[in-house]
C-alpha cells in the first residue's frame, strides 16, 4: 500500500499518477479537487459534493483511495496549502468567505479560537517527551548564554522566550536579523552558549540557514517546531514538537508560548536550586 501523502504537493503528484486508472466518477472528482483547491480547503463535504456533481460518499471514497482515513484528513492538506500560499491575513479572510459563504461574527470567532487553543493546550503535555524536555533544560542550564532565533510567525515566541530568560537572570540574546545581519549574530554565538531555534511550517528560510550555520560551529541547539519532519529537526540536539490550533487557516501560538514559558520557569527553578545548594556550608565547615 502506498504511503499517505504528507503535503499538498505529494497529494497532487499521487492524483496525477493514479488518474489514468481511476473510474470515471473518481476522475471527475479529481479534476474538481485540483481545479478548486481554495474551495476544498473550507467547504463541507455536502457543499463540495453538490459543486462537483458527485455524491458525498464519492468524495469519501476518493480520499480513501489516496490513503486517507476520511475526507477531513485529506482536506487538511488543502488548508495547509492555503496557509503557505496566502500569507496575507486579508487574502485568507477573503478565501474563507469565498469558500464557505459565511462571515462569522466576532463572538463566534472568539469561541472557535478559544476552543481550538484549549484543545491544543490540553494535548501539549502528552506530546512532549519528558526526557527531551529535561535534555533541553540541561543544554540551556549549562550554556553561558542563550541565543533565541525565530522569524515571521515564530518571532513572537522567540521574543517572549528572550524576555522570560532575562527575568530569570540568564544571559539571553534575540537573533532578530536586524539589518539583514543573521550571519553576524550567529557568528557571535560561542561554543559554550546555546541556540533555541523556533520555526513552524512553511519554515522561514532565514531560520534554516542561521541554524545550519550555528550547528556548523558546534553550537548546542534546541529546536521548537511543529513536526519531527521539519528541516530544522535534523539540526537539533533536542527537538520539541508542538501542534498548534488552527481555525479557518489561522494558526495559533498558545501551545508554543506555554512551552517556552514552562522552559523558562523550569530553568529558573534549577538556577535557584543550584544557588541554594552552593550557599549551604560544606561538611568540613559544619564539623
Amino acid at each position: 500500500m502506498s504511503q499517505t501523502p504528507q503535503s499538498f504537493e505529494e497529494l497532487e503528484a499521487r492524483i496525477t499518477a493514479d488518474y489514468p486508472s481511476m473510474s470515471r466518477r473518481l476522475q471527475q472528482t479529481a479534476r474538481f479537487l485540483l481545479d478548486h483547491p481554495q474551495d476544498v480547503a473550507f467547504a463541507t463535504v455536502a457543499r463540495l459534493a453538490q459543486d462537483a456533481a458527485v455524491t458525498p460518499s464519492t468524495l469519501i471514497r476518493f480520499a480513501n483511495s489516496c490513503g486517507f482515513k476520511g475526507f477531513s484528513e485529506m482536506q487538511q492538506l488543502f488548508r495547509s496549502r492555503l496557509v503557505d500560499e496566502l500569507p496575507n491575513y486579508t487574502e485568507r479572510i477573503r478565501a474563507v468567505r469565498s469558500a464557505t459563504g459565511e462571515t462569522p461574527d466576532s463572538t463566534q470567532l472568539l469561541w472557535e479560537f478559544a476552543e481550538a487553543n484549549r484543545d491544543a493546550l490540553e494535548q501539549l503535555p502528552g506530546r512532549i517527551d519528558p526526557k527531551g524536555l529535561e535534555q533541553a533544560l540541561d543544554i540551556l542550564d549549562e550554556a553561558s548564554a542563550i541565543h533565541v532565533l525565530g522569524a515571521r510567525r515564530s518571532f513572537v515566541v522567540a521574543n517572549y522566550m528572550t524576555y522570560a530568560l532575562h527575568h530569570i537572570e540568564k544571559p539571553a540574546f534575540l537573533v532578530n536579523g536586524l539589518g539583514g545581519m543573521y550571519g553576524e549574530q550567529i557568528r557571535a554565538i560561542g561554543q559554550q552558549d546555546a541556540l533555541i531555534a523556533v520555526s513552524f511550517s512553511p519554515y522561514a528560510e532565514e531560520s534554516l540557514r542561521a541554524t545550519e550555520q550555528a550547528r556548523s560551529h558546534g553550537v548546542p541547539t534546541v529546536v521548537i517546531t511543529d513536526s519531527s519532519l521539519s528541516p530544522l529537526a535534523r539540526l537539533a540536539d533536542v527537538v520539541l514538537v508542538v501542534h498548534e490550533a488552527e481555525v479557518k487557516s489561522f494558526r495559533g501560538l498558545a501551545a508554543s508560548l506555554c512551552l517556552t514559558q514552562s522552559l523558562a520557569i523550569a530553568l529558573g527553578m534549577r538556577k535557584d536550586r543550584e544557588k541554594e545548594q552552593s550557599s549551604r556550608p560544606g561538611d568540613e565547615e559544619r564539623a
